[in-house]
């Protein structure tokens, strides 16, 4: 693993850094929106008073911290794999390169000592899942790997209720940031409760330094951070859109691994972009916020 020299100052030095993932940057977006999303969350993070570390297997190597270089080869290359944990260690040996989800981010970020980490959802349980046996394997990793997760909720094409129902049997603390009310990605409102509110980004760090004198840290913090109602996909569009994006995926035959792509990709279609720009949105807000919890769990 390759530490940029400028994050292990920070690091060492005890300034704030902020983990970003790079699936969202090879996978999630088209180009040429990828590349410019990409500089616009390492800007947010910057403002917000962080530095900005985003984390992607390049050439072989895990890297913390991009270069230009090695951020529009991400961006830009066709060959760039879609990296959980379980893809890394093949990805690394071939010398590939591979955009990095919330788990295998969240995995690399911790083993460098980045304690907060922004990204767009969690990936979670599939609909379905009872026959299936379809879940993400952002949830395992959550569940021992003590870093504080800024998200939007869970991507809404997924089982919210059961994906929370996991994420209590793992012992993952989630709160809602300014809301009592889990996001539902696109949407301000999933539906469903969060067990906990915090206020404010010094609230995250009382909480952060609580379960640390109580030996819970060996496990995420997942701070759900909503877009305002203003901000979002308009619901009734998301729905019906979403509908048909599943009953097209099945008459497709798409399963696993698949259909997430699938599902994301019919709704950029259908609502001519109006999905990417609230994904956009969504994700730069939690960069922003995770900016201003890394830099009061610095101070």
């Amino acid at each position: 693993m390759n530490i940029d020299p400028e994050v292990a100052e920070a690091l060492a030095a005890g300034r704030p850094v902020v983990a970003l993932e790079s699936a969202i940057v090879s996978h999630g977006l088209p180009r040429p929106r990828n590349l410019e999303a990409a500089r616009e969350l390492e800007a947010a993070v910057r403002e917000g008073g962080a530095l900005p570390a985003t984390i992607a297997v390049v050439a072989g190597k895990a890297r913390v911290g991009l270069d230009e270089d090695a951020l529009t080869a991400i961006a830009e290359r066709d060959d760039v794999a879609k990296c959980s944990v379980r893809d890394l260690a093949p990805v690394a040996a071939r010398g590939g390169h591979g955009g990095t989800t919330v788990a295998a981010t969240a995995h690399l970020a911790a083993r460098a000592g980045i304690r907060v980490f922004a990204t767009g959802g969690l990936g979670g349980v599939h609909r379905g899942a009872r026959e299936t046996w379809d879940e993400s394997a952002d949830l395992e990793t959550l569940a021992r790997t003590g870093i504080v997760v800024v998200c939007a909720g869970v991507k809404s094409i997924l089982d919210v209720g059961a994906t929370l129902e996991r994420l209590e049997a793992l012992s993952v603390t989630v709160v809602g940031y300014g809301t009592d009310r889990f996001p539902g990605f696109y949407l301000s409102d999933s539906g469903h409760d969060v067990p906990w509110r915090v206020e404010s980004a010094a609230e995250v760090r009382e909480l952060v330094f609580a379960r640390g004198e109580l030996g819970t840290d060996d496990r995420a913090v997942v701070v759900a951070n909503p877009l305002p109602p203003g901000e979002q996909l308009d619901p009734e569009l998301h729905d019906r859109v979403l509908a048909e994006g599943l009953a097209a995926a099945e008459r497709a035959g798409v399963t696993g691994k698949e259909v997430t792509p699938f599902l994301l990709d019919h709704l950029a279609r259908e609502t001519e972009g109006a999905s990417l720009e609230a994904n956009v949105r969504l994700v730069l807000r939690n960069a922003r916020l995770a900016a201003e919890i890394a830099a009061e769990l610095a101070a």
